[in-house]
């Protein structure tokens, strides 16, 4: 192995590094990255359209010809704004996606100066495949307590509250930036691409303290448009249940608290029930959106509950959740912030 190639066999080894820079263009990058890394384009989007299109349609010599010409002056300009101020004791690691000539170009400068840069073998597609790896173990490792709850329990707002009283905690929603449901899209806030998601869980899981309990909101196999791995779900699916029994009444409250954003925009909400159709008749989606656009929101969040959400929790959490045979129970008729403090503190039995 050259002495400027580094191979990296576990996630761990990418610590080792004092900084990882990644030389895709920035849609690549904006897709998935290391966690932590930092993005000094070789080639820029445009750029790399340019030159593949040069390579299909005229040569690959007169590609690599513009391409080196992009490539030198993008190292140049790089060096000059970010890293002209490292000592050269400094050691970073260069990603590309395959470890090809984008890594290597840079990878041949940065040496060239004194540093003791290495090249990711294998690039990012190394990386992603120590990811897919990872998620099929490392969840197995851990001890899940799952908050269950029907709609609108504040099984979220109550997790985030068990991290505040300093338990570990793994927020699926906010990692994936979805509430869970039909109406969990948040507003301003697209959620990541699978493989970024998949990145942020793992770099969440790594975080975590095997020999301590965590506690995870019940989900499905999927959040908004996201797919939960294989082995969390499995892991989840076998973990004790702590079950938050609220009156419909505070979980009607709550939801209108909570989804308040929707109160503003109609149209939003109206554009969200559509996919019910499928579930729903004709008729009551038509209802619903009335609802939406004549601001009736208590009687529409009700009609939600009673005739979908409840319906569909009760089959799903009885076939799902081994633990959910005999959970443990808190009941609550309270889901304000205080009710939800209070309903923490009775989860973590204090």
């Amino acid at each position: 192995m050259k002495a400027d190639i580094a191979t990296v066999e576990r996630i761990s080894d990418f610590d080792s590094f004092d900084e990882i820079i990644d030389v895709r263009s920035p849609a690549e990058f904006a897709e998935d990255h290391i966690p932590g890394s930092v993005n000094c384009p070789v080639l820029d989007n445009q750029q790399r359209i340019e030159i593949g299109t040069l390579y299909k349609q005229v040569s690959a010599f007169e590609a690599k010809k513009l391409g080196a010409a992009h490539v030198a002056e993008n190292i140049a300009r790089h060096l000059r704004a970010r890293f002209l101020d490292r000592p050269k004791s400094w050691r970073p690691l260069i990603v590309c996606w395959r470890g090809g000539q984008r890594s290597g170009s840079m990878n041949h400068v940065f040496r060239r100066v004194g540093w003791d840069a290495q090249q990711l073998e294998g690039g990012y597609k190394a990386y992603r495949r120590l990811v897919v790896e990872s998620l099929a173990e490392l969840p197995r490792q851990f001890r899940l307590k799952v908050i269950c709850g029907a709609t609108g329990s504040a099984k979220s707002r109550i997790l985030q509250s068990i991290g505040r009283l300093g338990e570990q905690v793994l927020d699926l929603e906010e990692l994936a930036c979805h509430k869970g449901s039909v109406l969990g899209v948040l507003p301003d806030s697209p959620q990541p691409s699978q493989k970024m998601f998949e990145s942020h869980l793992l770099t969440a899981l790594r975080a975590l303290d095997p020999l301590r309990p965590v506690f995870v909101e019940a989900e499905s196999r999927k959040i908004g448009s996201l797919q939960v791995p294989a082995a969390l779900i499995e892991t989840m699916r076998a973990g004790e249940c702590f079950n938050i029994e609220a009156s419909f009444a505070a979980r009607v409250d709550f939801l209108l608290r909570d989804y308040d954003y929707f109160l503003a925009a109609p149209e939003r909400l109206n554009a969200c029930l559509r996919p019910l159709r499928n579930l729903q008749s004709s008729d009551t989606i038509e209802r619903w959106q009335a609802y939406a656009h004549e601001g009736r929101w208590r009687e529409l969040v009700s009609e939600l509950l009673a005739l979908h959400y409840d319906p569909l929790y009760s089959r799903s959490q009885t076939r799902n959740y081994s633990g959910f045979a005999a959970p443990a129970n808190f009941v609550s008729d309270d889901l304000t912030p205080a009710g939800i403090e209070a309903l923490a503190l009775a989860v973590c039995g204090r």
